[in-house]
């Protein structure tokens, strides 16, 4: 079954989707002799540890169907933008174009054909991580793909074009710093009681 075919049946967006290589296959079922110390003593995976193997998997599996197939070593920053543009017929979130009158309305009152997409957050999330999959899969920093200028341009640009098709604006979250009023007349306090 290839990738289209898996992630077409989803009802969620990248989530939602498993496909297992064969290099994992032994160690989730068991190996062909029937002794495998994972299976044996199966090992819960956090949420995102989970979610980063199918991950790691899908895009595998993403590369193995490319024509022609791609080893990871000779995958660079823009495989990884073709993986994430063709991502984008699974999405579920409402982009508007220019031309809709809906454009710049985060709650449209009406249908409208504009395209549905992978939401920024998504796709940043998936990103993140495989890009930590990368590295813990033998993959040398400074050669990571997903950690590549051109994805940090592609996510910078989806991001910016949902939050202008939604009118809603992405906001980096600043640190809470104490008011510069206060820092500068301490004497105003009162002094503590010294009893």
């Amino acid at each position: 079954m290839n990738p289209a075919q898996e992630m077409d049946s989803s009802s969620t967006e990248i989530s939602s989707f498993t496909i297992n290589s064969p290099t994992n296959t032994n160690s989730m079922v068991g190996s062909p002799s029937g002794s495998s110390s994972t299976a044996a003593s199966p090992t819960t995976l956090s949420r995102y540890e989970n979610q980063k193997r199918r991950d790691w998997n899908t895009f595998g599996q993403y590369l193995r169907n490319h024509r022609p197939p791609l080893s990871l070593s000779r995958c660079s920053g823009a495989h990884v933008l073709e993986f994430l543009r063709y991502l984008d017929q699974f999405g579920k979130t409402k982009v508007h174009t220019q031309l809709c009158p809906f454009f710049g309305h985060p709650n449209p009152p009406a249908p409208c054909p504009c395209p549905l997409r992978q939401a920024w957050g998504s796709l940043d999330a998936l990103i993140g991580r495989l890009r930590a999959a990368y590295e813990e899969n033998g993959g040398k920093p400074e050669a990571n793909p997903f950690g590549a200028r051109a994805v940090r341009l592609y996510l910078r640009e989806v991001r910016d074009s949902q939050a202008k098709a939604r009118g809603i604006s992405y906001e980096k979250k600043k640190r809470k710093r104490p008011p510069q009023q206060q820092q500068q007349q301490p004497a105003i306090l009162p002094p503590p009681n010294s009893s």
